[in-house]
Parts: C-alpha cells; structure tokens; sequence
C-alpha cells in the first residue's frame, strides 16, 4: 500500500536565498550582474580565439570550449531564479526541474573534464615540447572534446533516468535556486538507495579521476620546471599554465568548500549560498583570470576591439618612408 502523503504532482517550489521582500530587489540586481558579466566575458574570450589566428592552437581550443560550456552551465540556474524574482514566482515544473538537473550535470561535467584536458595539454607542451605538436594534434584534441561530450551526455541521461523512476510525497520545497540532484533526492519518498550509489560512484570516477589527472600533470609540470636550469626559463615555462593552474584551483577550492561547508553546517539554505561559488562566481572570474594573467589573450582582445589594428598601418607607412 502507498504512503498516503505521495500524491500526483507537476510542480515544485524553488525557496532562494531569502523570503524577504526587501531582499529581493538585491538579490536580482547582483545575479542579473554576475550573469551579464560571466556571458559577456566568456563570450569574448569565444570570439577573441575564433577570429586571432595566432589563438588557433589546442590550448586556445580547449579554452574557447570551457567558456561556451561556462555559459551553458550559469545559463541552466541563473535565467530561471531571475525569472522567479521577476514574476513573484517560486514554482519550477516537474519536467523543468528534470531539464534543469539533466542540463546542469552534463555541462558541470564537461567542466571538469575540459580542465583536465587542458592539464594534459599544458603537461606535453612544457614536458614533452619537441613533441608537443606531434602528439596534441587537431585530430586528438577534436576526439578528446568529442569523447568527453559524449560521456557527460550519457552519464547525465542515466541521472536524469533514475529520477523519474522516483515517487515524491506532497512537501516539494527545495531549499535551493536550482534543482539540485541531492536535494531532489532528499524529498523522494521512495528508496533512493541506487540513485544515491550511482550518484557517489559517478563523483568519484568523473571528478576525482580526472582530478587525480591533474594533479599528476601538475606534479610532472612542477618536476620539469625545476629542472630548468635558468630563472628566466623557470617563469617562461610556468607563465603558459599560470592561468590554466589559477581556474582548476578556483573551480576544485569552491566545489570542496561547498561539500565541507554543507556537512559541517547541515543547512540546506547555507548550502545553497555556498553553491553559488562554483556555479556563477566561478564561470564569472574564468575570463578575468585569462586576459589579465596571457598576454597572448590581451593582445588578442585589444585587436579585437580594434586598438592594433589602427596604429599596424600607421607603422607600416612609417616603415616604407624611412
């Protein structure tokens, strides 16, 4: 016999940040800025690489992906709660919610996986480099992107399959701004065993895997670079995974803080405060960490937005004079 508080349903309730009125106009007002920011700058970044012909190799190939994925992923959470800010409205559909985790699994992964990518990339360039083009060819940096989007598809298909074939009972409030897959599991009614075992299995093969990539590129890249012998070479050689180092160690920090910080403070709302480091802070800071710390990339946006392109004729005319 059923539970009696299991019921039909089409709906759940998205609670934020804060129920007070007063809030709410800040609350929009900073997420609608973060949001503009991080689309705006990945979306320059995009542009930058795609129109440079000096950017069209695989380091600047794997970056012009992790920021449309960077879109992507702030795109699944942010546009939803700000409509729900606007609308007075709290309500998510049931397939929305499916949607929204389905979506929000698969470019969180993809994430992941484009950050170890780009670790193996900076490793052959500084451990391998007369090998380097060899080796990190069109073809194999194409088959990586490929392969990993393939991957995060299946893995958040299986995801969002498990959860349909779960009951919810009439309490559908989620202490959260976006369908999180923890938190629906929470509210489910029936046995979630096997959803919880696929879910953990799932975090410790697609993140700590690659995780442990990185770290083992990184150790090799630490290795090789102290065995430079010059100090001009030691900085030449860490400046090329500078900002690469600077975003696994913001993405990695923040989504371990948010974890630490949930099962120390088992608040749901604390959780989903801390949530927002790694799902808009982070896409948000990516582009600002790449043009401030390449120069390859600075002088592609300042050509970009026409600076160099206006003072090239002037030199050239100059030159022919003289």
């Amino acid at each position: 016999m059923e539970p009696s508080n299991e019921t039909k349903f089409s709906k759940f309730l998205l609670l934020g940040f804060s129920e007070e009125p007063g809030m709410q106009s800040l609350i929009f007002g900073l997420f609608l800025s973060m949001y503009l920011i991080t689309v705006f700058g990945n979306l320059l970044i995009i542009l930058a690489i795609s129109t440079d012909p000096n950017l069209h190799t695989p380091m600047y190939f794997f970056l012009a992906n992790l920021s449309f994925v960077d879109i992507c992923f702030t795109s699944t959470t942010v546009p939803k709660m700000l409509v729900n800010i606007r609308t007075q409205s709290k309500v998510i559909t049931y397939a929305g919610c499916i949607t929204q985790i389905y979506f929000l699994i698969l470019f969180a992964v993809m994430d992941v996986f484009l950050l170890s990518v780009m670790a193996y990339d900076r490793f052959v360039a500084i451990c391998h480099p007369l090998h380097y083009t060899i080796i990190v060819n069109p073809r194999l940096c194409g088959l990586l992107v490929l392969v990993s989007w393939i991957m995060c598809v299946l893995h958040s298909l299986l995801q969002s399959l498990m959860m349909l074939r779960l009951s919810f009972c009439t309490h559908l409030h989620i202490p959260h701004f976006f369908c999180e897959l923890n938190q629906m599991l929470q509210l489910a009614c029936s046995d979630t065993f096997l959803n919880n075992v696929v879910m953990y299995l799932a975090a410790v093969l697609l993140a700590g895997g690659p995780f442990i990539g990185i770290l083992y590129s990184y150790s090799k890249i630490v290795s090789s670079i102290c065995g430079i012998s010059s100090a001009q070479g030691k900085c030449k050689a860490f400046s090329t995974c500078a900002s690469h180092l600077s975003v696994v160690s913001l993405f990695y920090c923040t989504m371990l803080g948010v974890y630490l910080s949930s099962a120390a403070t088992q608040s749901s709302r604390s959780s989903a405060t801390a949530s927002v480091m790694y799902t808009v802070v982070t896409p948000m800071l990516n582009p600002f960490i790449y043009s401030l710390r390449n120069k390859d990339m600075k002088r592609a946006l300042k050509a970009f937005f026409g600076k160099e392109t206006l003072t090239w004729p002037i030199v050239i005319r100059l030159k022919k004079c003289l």
